[in-house]
């Protein structure tokens, strides 16, 4: 058996107190009751401020993926479920490799869980016949807007600009597809007008976004509404 590597060096550790948590320690915080609900919750946001390589958001990616499929009767709803589940989780990690790595990982686990529920939904079928590629695209384009490089603390990415953050705001359901408007924050906007503080740890779960009419001034970018399944290709507008 493998041995989980919970550092990379100790220069990392010393320099900035890089240290990854066990993975039964992610289970176990994951397990408790009220952390639970929020995950059968399938839009309820996740922030993670000190992402890693994702080992909390993986593994609460893999739970939702779950709640979607339970919450699913058709493929095509499933493919909606599973990239609303997808959309709430957000992280943000300082190191550029474990970043990489995130994504990576998100990407991976958001696969093998949407094949393995497509295989579940109709197992006589084929499941490269029941996939639908506007799910994998569309599905990589909220990995790579949910997770951003940069230091929580200072709300500023590697560039030293504003960490920015979409919400996907879900519009309801038109002829069997839910539709979804994309709508971009800086992450200072998101903490100022946030219900609830910030979580002091990873696993803590909050409002990510305030209500529609406390926050519509703070709006940087804004996305023409879409099918969920089709955000890939939206094209944004200027505020």
């Amino acid at each position: 058996m493998k041995e989980e590597q919970l550092i990379k060096s100790p220069d990392r550790v010393k320099d900035v107190g890089e240290v990854f948590t066990p993975k039964r320690i992610v289970e176990f915080m994951l397990d408790q009751p009220e952390i639970t609900a929020k995950i059968n919750d399938l839009p309820a946001t996740f922030l993670e401020p000190s992402a890693g390589e994702g080992a909390f958001l993986v593994e609460i990616l893999r739970r939702k993926m779950d709640v979607a499929l339970l919450s699913s009767h058709t493929v095509q709803e499933y493919g909606d479920n599973a990239l609303i589940a997808l959309s709430s989780l957000y992280g943000i990690e300082f190191m550029e490799d474990n970043v990489e790595m995130l994504v990576m990982n998100m990407n991976e686990q958001f696969l093998r869980s949407y094949y393995q529920g497509l295989h579940q939904l109709q197992p006589e079928e084929d499941v490269s016949e029941l996939t639908d590629g506007n799910v994998l695209k569309s599905a990589k384009t909220l990995i790579q807007a949910n997770m951003a490089q940069g230091n929580a603390l200072t709300q500023l990415d590697n560039q030293g600009n504003p960490i920015m953050f979409s919400e996907w705001k879900l519009l309801g359901k038109q002829h069997g597809f839910q539709y979804v408007q994309r709508l971009e924050y800086t992450f200072f906007a998101i903490i100022e007008h946030a219900q609830e503080p910030v979580p002091e740890t990873p696993y803590e779960e909050i409002s990510l976004f305030a209500p529609p009419e406390e926050k519509k001034s703070s709006v940087i970018r804004e996305y023409d509404p879409c099918r969920l399944v089709d955000i890939y290709q939206t094209q944004s507008k200027e505020r």
